[in-house]
């Protein structure tokens, strides 16, 4: 049991939730059964058994939630969002026509470039619903077009986030509207983070900085975001090791693999968040944990890159989270992620040994919370349900007869549990979702717009690649 101090007599607080079973997902993964939370300020102020609660605080709204099972929201490392109109029609592409590699420089970037400033507003307000309803309540944008309209979106929704641009300047084959100088680039990023990252700023959306990839950016601009993050004191998000295409430029060009590269170049430390991260030699492994590299694990694509060493790299402490990687090719549910993620690292790291525990139930929600929140550089802010935390908390409703009998809620999360089971959803300490309806969200309205504009996008979309 956590308290505050001078917790007698009863303490006003906005937010009171009780009778859930509460996994922690602290240091020691307690579980207290018909537990409760207090909440203040944004912050968790108080976890303990729901029989102490009535007498130490007096809350203005209560949330009863017997039988359910309260968690700390999940955060994807890795999304984009200009790509969430985009879900399935690559497959409805690849049944009438061969497909182009790499999919990201011949399909996802060009989608990304006929998006107007409405339409990502659009794509953000459906993308950040889609989430809080899978038990997502902070996302990292790894850089598209128009993030202001991201940021708009975020903040309407009520989900917390970090947005960034799609930076490129160089490559063939990419838009040329997607293409910036140097110094552009400098400059736009610059102006995103300092809009955004305002110290009085009171919004849980903030801004990031953004390398597309190795081969789309050019050294210079490389060694230009290196001192930038370290001017501005904000991370920078890229996709690494994420194809053999990158890691052939890299030794033809350098002679060396990608994050050797960067090593070279002064790049590597802890403010580099590096998504995918799949075709990581040992050497590479030793330079994010020697570097500090937070990383992002995208099942739903890294599979078909490579067996990602991602047991090898949460059991050597690198921050590394789960990601989505976005609507395009499916699902954002991150717990059916987790899913996905025991099945495959079983197989690859675990079955060819006979080893069957290379990742436990409390191993993977870790990974989606605790391991999420460090590699975004928040794990003193997020990732589990502690007093000083901020409230970021999912209500499961456990109840459906796909998910009895619960004898371990962990067990019963980490395996059975998918976002359609999450009920209510509180971020910042706001009830932004209660029993699966969205309170900041006009759905039929979203609904009829999506079906309005998306014509247009594809119409756009298709003329381009063809």
């Amino acid at each position: 049991m956590e308290s505050m101090e001078g917790s007698s007599p009863p303490q006003p607080v906005d937010l009171v939730i009780t009778g859930a079973d509460v996994l922690t997902m602290d240091a020691r993964c307690r579980v207290i059964s018909n537990g409760a939370l207090a909440i203040a300020g944004g912050r968790i102020v108080w976890v303990g058994p729901e029989a102490e609660v009535v007498q130490r605080f007096v809350p203005a709204n209560r949330l009863d939630a017997p039988g359910r099972i309260a968690m700390p929201g999940l955060l994807d490392t890795h999304f984009h969002t200009g790509q969430q109109l985009l879900r399935g029609k690559l497959h409805e592409l690849g049944r009438r026509r061969h497909l182009r590699l790499p999919i990201w420089q011949n399909y996802l970037i060009p989608f990304e470039s006929v998006l107007e400033e409405e339409d990502v507003y659009l794509s953000g307000l459906l993308a950040y619903a889609n989430m809080l309803r899978a038990g997502t309540t902070c996302f990292a944008e790894a850089g598209g077009p128009h993030p202001d309209q991201m940021g708009r979106a975020a903040e309407e929704v009520g989900i917390r986030g970090f947005v960034s641009l799609s930076t490129v300047d160089m490559g063939n084959g990419v838009p040329d509207s997607m293409i910036m100088t140097t110094r552009q680039a400098i400059d736009r990023n610059l102006a995103l983070v300092r809009r955004w990252n305002q110290p009085d700023r009171d919004s849980p959306v903030r801004a990031w900085l953004s390398l597309r990839q190795l081969i789309s950016c050019t050294e210079e601009l490389w060694e230009a975001f290196r001192d930038l993050s370290d001017q501005l004191r904000v991370r920078v998000h890229t996709h690494l090791a994420e194809g053999t295409y990158e890691v052939d430029y890299s030794t033809a060009r350098w002679g060396k693999r990608p994050a050797e590269h960067l090593e070279e170049i002064g790049f590597l430390g802890p403010r580099m968040h590096a998504a995918h991260s799949v075709l990581l030699s040992e050497h590479e492994v030793d330079l994010y944990a020697t570097y500090h590299v937070t990383a992002a694990h995208c099942p739903m694509g890294n599979y078909l890159i490579g067996p990602p060493k991602l047991p090898e790299m949460w059991r050597r402490g690198i921050a590394i989270g789960v990601g989505s990687d976005g609507a395009s090719s499916g699902s954002i549910d991150l717990f059916q992620a987790i899913h996905a993620t025991w099945v495959a690292q079983q197989a690859t790291f675990g079955t060819p040994w006979h080893d069957r525990s290379v990742f436990s139930a409390e191993d993977l929600l870790r990974i989606t919370t605790n391991g999420g929140a460090r590699a975004l550089g928040e794990g003193d802010s997020l990732g589990s349900l502690e007093v000083g935390k901020r409230a970021d908390v999912l209500l499961i409703n456990p109840e459906e007869l796909d998910l009895q009998p619960v004898y371990d809620p962990l067990f019963t999360v980490a395996r059975c549990v998918t976002g359609r089971d999450v009920e209510t959803v509180v971020v910042n300490g706001r009830i932004v979702m209660k029993d699966r309806r969205l309170l900041t969200v006009d759905e039929d309205k979203l609904r009829a717009t999506v079906r309005e504009r998306l014509p247009r996008i594809l119409h756009a979309f298709e003329t381009l690649i063809l």
